[in-house]
């Protein structure tokens, strides 16, 4: 009796033990958007510097974040520590760069952004504490070694803006 029973237990355990993995699908899209505003340009201010600075007649590169979820991302910019494109260069070039805000939608929300932000060698990270418009401007500027002159040619540098998910 006891044999009968336990075989009727496992054949309807067997019943019962069918298994579907049913998916769940879904979409995110960021609340955080990207903008080039203003592209940089260098000026050549003496035979072996590359600038974005503006009184050498260079143009600073501004980008926009625009954040519709506030405290939910951080944005990160490093200023350029190569060219991505340039004639073959004689020595080494020394970077320097920095990124400050150079306006904002929400001057009460994001005015701490740039005494907050916090600098890692080339990159500033600013938390993204309100919804709105934050544009970022970005210095640059590239020194070739022993004062030698830059091969005439293009030169084109990046600087990367990230906008990562807290």
């Amino acid at each position: 009796m006891l044999r009968k029973a336990i075989i009727a237990a496992i054949g309807l355990g067997a019943l019962y033990a069918n298994a579907a993995e049913v998916p769940i699908n879904g979409t995110v899209q960021s609340r955080c958007i990207i903008t080039t505003d203003t592209t940089g340009v260098y000026a050549n201010p003496n035979a072996y510097t590359l600038t974005t600075d503006p009184t050498s007649g260079g143009q600073l590169p501004i980008v926009r974040f625009d954040v519709t979820l506030a405290d939910a991302y951080y944005a990160e910019i490093t200023a350029p520590s190569e060219f991505s494109t340039s004639p073959t260069l004689p020595d080494v070039v020394t970077w320097t760069g920095d990124t400050e805000v150079s306006a904002m939608s929400d001057a009460t929300g994001m005015g701490s952004y740039e005494t907050n932000k916090v600098e890692l060698g080339m990159t500033d990270k600013y938390d993204l504490t309100a919804t709105g418009s934050t544009w970022f401007k970005t210095s640059s500027t590239a020194v070739l070694g022993g004062n030698r002159a830059y091969p005439g040619g293009n030169y084109t540098a990046l600087v990367e803006a990230s906008c990562i998910a807290q």
